[in-house]
Parts: structure tokens; sequence; C-alpha cells
């Protein structure tokens, strides 16, 4: 685990090892979500690059008798 320090601007620098394990490049954009007492960066990706992400997927279900209104 590494340790990161929050500057005066509250900003906080990603370590090196990390944006090389996790290929980021200057630019990129992240969501920010924050859960008990973590903070968790997720990077967003254009829609463009989601296309064909869930092909393959089954979409044949049953439905239970009250799942319509």
């Amino acid at each position: 685990m590494i340790a990161v320090t929050v500057s005066p601007k509250y900003q906080v620098v990603i370590p090196r090892a990390v944006r090389q394990r996790m290929d980021i490049h200057p630019g990129e954009k992240f969501q920010v979500v924050s859960f008990d007492d973590r903070i968790e960066l997720m990077r967003t990706r254009p829609m463009r690059e989601m296309r064909g992400f869930l092909k393959g997927l089954d979409p044949t279900f049953e439905r239970e008798k009250e799942d319509r209104v």
C-alpha cells in the first residue's frame, strides 16, 4: 500500500507505480465516490468505447407475476 499526502489545495498525486500499472495519462477523467471512510476513483469511459460490452449476454429470463404494475 502506498501512502499519499493531501496538499493545502486538497490535491493528491497518484503515485507513479499506480499510474503505470493502470495506464493513466494526463487529462483522463475520473468519477470520485466516497463510501464510509474511503475514497474511490473510477475511470470514466466515452460511450463510444462502451459499444459491444454486453455482447454475449443472455437476454432471456423469467419474470415474476408481480414484476409489472
